[in-house]
């Protein structure tokens, strides 16, 4: 019980809190309650909660998610509640109905898309008609504010629930990629409510929680190497850019960030299809810039997606085809009413999204340094030649540009213990972080065996880092090296047939603990290498195709065969 003056102080301070401050507060103090010395604390709760049994699932792609629904359940155990965790990817969707409490934690790929693991639960969800009545649930989404549908996978899963009955024990709570905090505070509040759900019924209607951008660290780099990996003749462009940085902190696995601006020339042509003073500015985020600055650095002018399309259709007032196309395109074709609707389309376009390129450099063998493989992406759109924003700026940056980056973590792709050994299937630009993988196990010493898939196009003119990883085989970092040059025969060799080929090693391999990884190209190579995984376990482990997958599947629960592909 407080004093009277400590209770008056508290009244005063929370009269002007909203219901979303209160939560905060609430899920503060809780916070601060478990940093009370365990002896203290247990004197303090003694009550046992009212809720007994609980499920976390979580769907993730860097493996945060599952992270944090780990450690969210060893909370939950520790004050009596039996805790539940599934990925979403094994949750058995006949169980939904069934369920009183649920817990949901996702994060957010591409488009506003859920995990490849969530997908199932997603459609689930939203395309089938039934009735959660018994379930109280809440939602922690995971994302990224540098995108435009922060949250959004999140964010749909929260309102599908509740449409289909179920009511939220607490907001949806939105968190960037410094989630830790906000997680936490969430988590607590959480519990809180489990240990009083009757509190619940006041949540049902309420808002999103959105949080509010922490920022990344963002490196200010400089290009020293910037060179085209393929030969003369070769089909394809693929350049290794080396970048220098002060106080660079990563891992081998981890993906560097960048934020490409858009051409200088297109910019200037919108700026003077529209005839916009340049010296006005606008608000945009806190911040007052010029129409350049905005075009230039800011929105997304490029490849509009196909609802900035059916926006911008709206504020014209035409019929626009669904398409994708480029903000200078719409304006020659649709043009804006007047030149005042300038700032009407600066509220339907999105901020530039950031690409993310997986490192191929080792922080132990690079000291201050940071590699990229980068494949210069061209395409055909209306029978016109495009190049993707991104790798076509960067592959033509000349040394001593500077350039700024952030580093994306990603605990999902990440070495095994020195001792153990490695498989790694990394066709093409694929094979960017197990450039960094040898690299860092070379610098470290590591005992464990490594053996390296490779494929591309022609061998004489698409073999990247030849010379490398000849010399890490002569000097015996690098056990195995298997090679496959999809044009140089008439029938096409991919890896999975180089796979298919070794298949007694490779399987030996694995029931010895070695670890499998995949990087590079999302479909069709790593679908038809995990296929193949399944057909090696099946035909070389005398084992049903069931069996096999299964097999594949255990894996993948313990961590060794993970993938990073796009």
């Amino acid at each position: 019980m407080l004093a009277s003056n400590k209770m008056k102080l508290v009244e005063e301070i929370t009269s002007t809190f909203t219901k979303e401050e209160l939560f905060w507060l609430s899920g503060y103090i809780a916070g601060k309650f478990s940093t009370i010395p365990q002896t203290q604390a247990e004197t303090v709760a003694t009550a046992k909660p009212s809720v007994n049994k609980l499920t976390i699932t979580y769907g993730t792609e860097s493996g945060n998610s599952k992270k944090l629904a780990s450690e969210f359940a060893a909370k939950a155990k520790k004050i009596g509640i039996n805790t539940k965790v599934v990925s979403l990817d094994q949750y058995r969707l006949n169980d939904l109905p069934k369920e009183e409490y649920l817990l949901s934690i996702i994060s957010t790929q591409g488009e506003g898309e859920p995990p490849a693991a969530a997908k199932k639960f997603y459609d689930h969800i939203h395309n089938n008609g039934f009735k959660l009545e018994k379930l109280k649930y809440g939602v922690l989404a995971l994302g990224d504010t540098s995108y435009p549908l922060f949250c959004k996978a999140g964010e749909d899963v929260d309102q599908q629930l509740n449409k289909l009955g179920g009511e939220r024990i607490i907001p949806l709570q939105k968190c960037d990629v410094d989630y830790e905090s906000d997680a936490d505070s969430w988590l607590q509040q959480v519990l809180q409510q489990l240990n009083n759900p009757a509190i619940g019924d006041s949540v049902q209607a309420a808002p999103v929680v959105t949080k509010k951008p922490t920022g990344k660290k963002i490196y200010d780099g400089t290009i020293i190497t910037n060179i085209n990996l393929n030969d003369t003749g070769s089909n394809k462009q693929t350049h290794h850019i080396e970048i220098t940085a002060d106080d660079l902190e990563y891992l081998p696995g981890d993906a560097l960030g960048v934020i490409p601006p858009n051409p200088q020339a297109v910019v200037d042509q919108i700026v003077q299809l529209l005839k916009l003073d340049t010296r006005q500015t606008f608000p945009y985020r806190d911040e007052q810039l010029t129409a350049v600055e905005l075009l230039k650095r800011k929105l997304n002018i490029i490849y509009l997606p196909e609802r900035v399309v059916a926006k911008y259709a709206s504020l014209v007032g035409q019929q626009i085809p669904a398409t994708k196309i480029g903000l200078l395109d719409l304006l020659r074709i649709y043009p804006l009413k007047d030149a005042n609707s300038f700032e009407d389309l600066l509220d339907i376009l999105e901020p530039i999204a950031p690409r993310l390129y997986s490192i191929s450099s080792s922080p132990e063998a690079h000291n201050g340094e940071i590699h990229l493989t980068v494949a210069r992406d061209s395409f055909t759109v209306n029978e016109e030649q495009k190049c993707g924003l991104c790798s076509d700026y960067l592959t033509a940056l000349p040394e001593e540009t500077k350039l700024d980056f952030y580093i994306h973590k990603n605990a999902q792709f990440r070495l095994p213990e020195n001792d153990k050994d490695v498989i790694m299937v990394g066709p093409g630009t694929g094979i960017a972080p197990f450039r960094s993988f040898i690299a860092h196990r070379d610098a470290t010493g590591a005992t464990g065996r490594n053996w390296l898939f490779f494929g591309d196009q022609h061998f004489v003119t698409d073999f990247l880092y030849q010379t490398e990883l000849q010399n890490w085989m002569e000097t015996g970092v690098l056990t195995r090296l298997n090679v496959a040059f999809s044009r140089d025969q008439q029938e096409k060799v991919y890896v999975q047939h180089k796979m298919m080929q070794h298949g007694s090693e490779l399987y030996q391999w694995l029931t010895n603990g070695a670890s499998l990884y995949i990087c590079g190209a999302k479909e069709p190579m790593s679908v038809d290498v995990e296929n193949t995984l399944v057909q090696i376990v099946e035909t070389f482990g005398n084992k049903s195709k069931d069996e096999a997958t299964q097999f594949v599947q255990q894996l993948k629960e313990d961590g060794r065969f993970m993938k990073d592909v796009y």
